[in-house]
């Protein structure tokens, strides 16, 4: 067995890992914070603080300007990566909640980036194939459904730029992806979309252990 070179992640390691990324903004720390007071059994569906840096890190590193992401929850994900785009940069945010995409939406008029962000609400694969089919998005970032993933990924590819980067969530699912108890259900689905997603040729795929573990793929072919 490989040994991993990462050590536990204790409270106290993971403050510290904080205090060494790009803080929050006020309305991305009132938006973590109303999440969390407000829908406390769906919270977890928000992406971590240290995401939301690295995501608008890759927005800024790889120059997005044409952005889609599937599953917006309360908006923290899409406030990150609307901020850190240009001025005529656009982010297509899909999602099937009136409910949670109303608290992101009032998050991205605080912040100043509502005219930045198309939110659609709509079965994410109904507007993945209303896109253009011609390759055109910069970045996309998937964290929704996860028995949705391969079907998601699979509209998302062929309308990357080449060079174009997918952020897939959730790729560990919490430890599920190595249990083999799990045969059906979130875990399965992802333990699927993880050997789909590494054995698709067009793609260059690295996972990593960031959060809940998140693959990065780059368009090659």
């Amino acid at each position: 067995m490989p040994e991993t070179k990462s050590p536990p992640l204790t409270d106290e390691l993971y403050t510290y890992v904080l205090a060494h990324n790009p803080p929050l903004d006020p309305v991305q720390q009132a938006l973590v914070a109303s999440t969390r007071a407000l829908f406390p059994d769906h919270a977890i569906k928000q992406v971590a603080e240290e995401q939301a840096s690295l995501l608008a890190f890759l927005v800024r590193l790889t120059g997005a300007r044409h952005i889609v992401e599937v599953g917006t929850f309360t908006g923290l994900s899409a406030l990150a990566m609307a901020r850190a785009l240009p001025a005529d940069g656009r982010l297509i945010a899909l999602d099937i909640s009136e409910e949670w995409t109303a608290h992101a939406r009032t998050a991205w008029a605080e912040a100043g980036v509502a005219d930045r962000i198309d939110l659609r609400i709509a079965p994410a694969l109904d507007s993945l194939r209303a896109l253009p089919a011609e390759p055109h998005i910069d970045l996309a970032f998937l964290d929704a459904n996860k028995d949705g993933y391969i079907a998601y990924w699979e509209e998302l590819v062929p309308r990357l730029r080449p060079g174009g980067l997918i952020a897939v969530d959730n790729v560990l699912f919490f430890g599920s992806v190595v249990d083999p108890a799990v045969t059906d259900g979130p875990g399965a689905a992802v333990r699927e979309f993880n050997a789909h997603a590494l054995a698709d040729k067009r793609m260059e795929s690295v996972m990593l252990t960031v959060a809940d573990g998140l693959t990065l793929a780059r368009r090659v072919g």
